[in-house]
């Protein structure tokens, strides 16, 4: 998604677009992958992005309870390498979740697309 031809000039690194989107960025990796812990979830953010976009465990596991809280995301405890790991994955209210949120947030990116380039509308 570019909202800015010259990347260089305008990073999206700490911006509030990102940290608005961090649950529906959480629950489409979790459609995507099945399930996944903390740390694997950050990675793959940061691989995805090339880096461009840095989840911290500071705004991530926060996401994580609070949608968990709502009954969106359960955890499953697995021992391994002799710790406990939590792994995150979708409820079934999650997955329709998702889906809603994946719809809202296209159809948003299209109608800022509209305002900020409207030659490639």
């Amino acid at each position: 998604m570019y909202i800015c031809s010259d990347v260089n000039r305008f990073s999206m690194k700490n911006s509030q677009l990102y940290k608005g989107s961090l649950t529906t960025i959480v629950m489409k990796l979790l459609e995507e992958n099945g399930r996944m812990y903390g740390y694997e979830i950050t990675q793959k953010v940061k691989e995805i992005t090339k880096g461009e976009l840095k989840i911290t465990e500071g705004a991530l596991y926060p996401a994580l309870h609070k949608l968990e809280a709502e009954g969106v995301l359960e955890v499953e405890i697995e021992n391994v390498d002799n710790r406990l790991r939590k792994y995150y994955k979708l409820t079934e209210k999650g997955t329709s979740e998702t889906i809603n949120r994946l719809a809202e947030l296209e159809e948003f990116i299209k109608n800022m697309q509209s305002i900020v380039n409207p030659k490639l509308t």
